[in-house]
């Protein structure tokens, strides 16, 4: 290589460094998590919290009316909001006493705790699990099973279960048939298939009585584009679940004088039945907190209502990892985004960063859910004592995971709120 070559390729390798050099993406808080930040700081419990505005849940269910079709009613999903006070707050807000329940311990809770409730299982049960409801229910409470309480059924075997269990109890259940509409998780898939349990049911009038369908549908919104519009995939599931609708009334026509439930949508999909649906009452949960699994063109005007904040533990200069000491300055200089240290209280969250901004987990250091490191730069420019915001992935699963919600009112710590027992 002469001399000339050897500077060329010099300046390629200086000018490729230079443009695959990280750029700072830190920033410090926003008004808002500074705002929160400060009220953690002067009344906060300084654990790992989960953080509920109540400010933007009223914006939020606003929307949620909003997008309602005007002819349905919306009943409110409670895995998604596991807390007593939370679901009670949205209920009151939003005008309705209908929950759809995905947990045995849950309804155990909710029974107790809101006696006019009524209850759609969103899942078809283990029959002993439903034994154990009735086993353990408060037998002082008002909630009415029998007309407050419908069980999710999907397939003849279950329902015979069902029936023996109504037998041995001395019980009246109401039967909600779960439909395939298209996700295919379950359910009936030809309407053909009802009729073997209407007939079971109008055999056992003492122990079973039919209440009605439930038709999820969020895959009408997941599908890629190339195989099928969300707007072809939700009329191709609208078709389906009036199908059975249709052969329901064949099979006797006086359910059609009935007040049945034919429950349908859930957050993804709740815009797609606003205009027309075969459904009379319609399901969300997820989008009144909006954690970034929601992050869909369909819920769109709806704000992410609920945030983790935990307190930073330690802060250090650089990033200094085991055995690696002596470049523990370097590392900083070429990724200004590894400039601070940062352990916070707990980790390993299904969640992001979100304030401040450019804050990033270690890959080669490891993860924790002790103290969890965090680097940024100093642009990030945070304190001990300070809170890491980071927002949640999903909820249902994540708010189990603290002791407490704290709520929020004017970007001010305002309640401690109770988390529903998983068992």
């Amino acid at each position: 290589m002469n001399r000339r070559q050897f500077i060329l390729g010099g300046a390629a390798i200086a000018v490729a460094g230079v443009l695959l050099k990280p750029n700072d993406v830190g920033a410090p808080y926003s008004s808002y998590f500074n705002a929160l930040n400060q009220s953690l700081r002067d009344d906060g419990p300084y654990l790992p919290s989960m953080l509920v505005d109540l400010d933007i849940i009223d914006q939020n269910i606003d929307t949620l009316r909003s997008e309602l079709n005007p002819a349905t009613d919306l009943r409110i999903v409670a895995k998604s909001l596991p807390s007593p006070e939370l679901l009670g707050y949205i209920m009151d807000k939003a005008k309705t006493n209908k929950l759809m329940v995905f947990h045995q311990p849950f309804l155990s809770h909710i029974a107790t705790a809101y006696p006019d409730a009524d209850v759609l299982m969103g899942k078809p049960m283990p029959v002993k699990a439903a034994q154990q409801y009735y086993l353990t229910q408060d037998k002082e409470a008002d909630f009415d099973s029998a007309k407050q309480l419908q069980w999710l059924i999907d397939s003849p075997a279950r329902l015979h279960q069902y029936l023996e269990l109504a037998k041995a109890e001395n019980l009246q259940l109401q039967i909600n048939i779960e439909l395939d509409v298209g996700l295919h998780r379950g359910g009936l898939q030809q309407p053909e298939q009802l009729d073997a349990l209407l007939t079971l049911i109008k055999d056992n009038p003492l122990h079973l009585s039919f209440s009605g369908f439930m038709g999820y549908d969020p895959h009408v919104v997941k599908l890629p584009a190339i195989i099928k519009s969300a707007q072809d995939a939700y009329q191709d599931s609208q078709q389906t679940y009036q199908a059975f609708v249709d052969r329901l009334y064949q099979f006797d026509n006086a359910y059609q004088q009935q007040a049945l439930c034919f429950n349908g949508a859930g957050s993804p999909t709740i815009a797609l039945h606003k205009q027309q649906t075969v459904a009379n009452e319609l399901s969300a949960g997820s989008c009144l907190v909006k954690p970034s699994d929601f992050d869909i063109p369909s819920l769109a005007k709806f704000t992410c209502a609920a945030y983790i904040a935990t307190p930073v533990l330690k802060k250090m200069n650089g990033t200094q990892l085991p055995a690696t000491e002596f470049a523990k300055d370097m590392i900083g200089l070429w990724d200004p985004n590894r400039q601070q240290t940062y352990f916070i209280y707990g980790g390993k969250w299904l969640a992001n960063f979100e304030s401040p901004k450019g804050l990033h987990n270690n890959s080669l250091f490891g993860s924790s859910t002790n103290q969890q490191i965090v680097n940024g730069s100093q642009q990030v420019n945070i304190d001990v004592d300070d809170h890491v915001f980071l927002r949640p992935s999903q909820s249902e699963f994540v708010f189990l995971q603290f002791g407490n919600l704290l709520s929020v009112r004017n970007k001010k710590i305002d309640q401690q709120w109770s988390i529903l027992k998983q068992g």
